[in-house]
């Protein structure tokens, strides 16, 4: 797959009495989703805090949709079309993000989303996406493992967004996170004991029936999340 000339990633809040609506939304958004111009792929997301990666973490009141385009004009109309439309009309808040992958390791569904970049250098802020389907045997040992992990995640310094996502409950979840600059994000990822433990772990435990990583320059970010700009923390 052409690497991809850029990525979209949109949350909603919605108020709680919005709730059923919105749960309705995830299922009745696919159709249009696949048939928007120009999408190579998309994930339609339930968000959590990421603290166990259990149901437990979900946040009934926020979604999101993750996309991949072959370019901006199919990304700046999909900001425009039905299925953003849609949800703007149940939010009470949305932020929203434009991402260039800087690299990317592993598969989501069968594929290869963020295509395969050649490393470059970037010096603004950062976004990281994790995903993984777990090996539901081994789940357990994997989600005894996640809270020092997250605990460390949330107070790592450069930090400005770390929220858990994933496409059912359980077993299919990841987290998207934004920080300061890449060397914030290589200090959590290589530097911090925790989260060294768990991925020498994950390598010898095998946790995961498919997993991916990925890296993205954050072009762009507008809007709020909890009423602030995740950017100013």
């Amino acid at each position: 797959m052409p690497e991809p000339a850029v990525a979209t990633l949109h949350f909603w809040t919605v108020p709680s009495r919005a709730v059923p609506q919105a749960v309705w939304r995830m299922a009745a958004d696919r159709a249009p989703l696949r048939r928007t111009p120009g999408l190579r792929f998309a994930k339609l997301l339930g968000t959590g805090s990421g603290r166990t990666f259990t149901p437990r973490d979900a946040d009934p009141c926020r979604w999101g949709v993750l996309a991949v385009w072959d370019d901006e004009c199919a990304a700046s109309a999909f900001d425009d079309g039905v299925v953003v439309r849609n949800w703007r009309r149940l939010a009470r808040e949305e932020w929203q993000a434009r991402l260039r992958p800087l690299a990317s390791r592993g598969q989501w569904s069968g594929q290869e989303p963020f295509g395969r970049p050649s490393p470059h250098r970037w010096d603004g802020p950062v976004a990281a996406v994790t995903r993984a389907r777990l090996a539901l045997r081994r789940a357990s040992r994997f989600w005894s493992a996640v809270p020092p992990v997250s605990a460390d995640l949330h107070s790592a310094p450069g930090l400005h967004l770390a929220l858990g996502i994933g496409e059912a409950p359980i077993g299919l979840q990841g987290t998207f996170s934004v920080w300061r600059s890449a060397a914030a994000l290589n200090a959590f990822a290589y530097d911090r004991a925790p989260h060294a433990a768990v991925v020498q772990r994950t390598g010898k435990e095998r946790w995961y029936a498919e997993e991916l990583f990925a890296r993205f320059a954050l072009l762009g970010a507008s809007g709020t999340l909890d009423g602030v700009d995740p950017l100013t923390r």
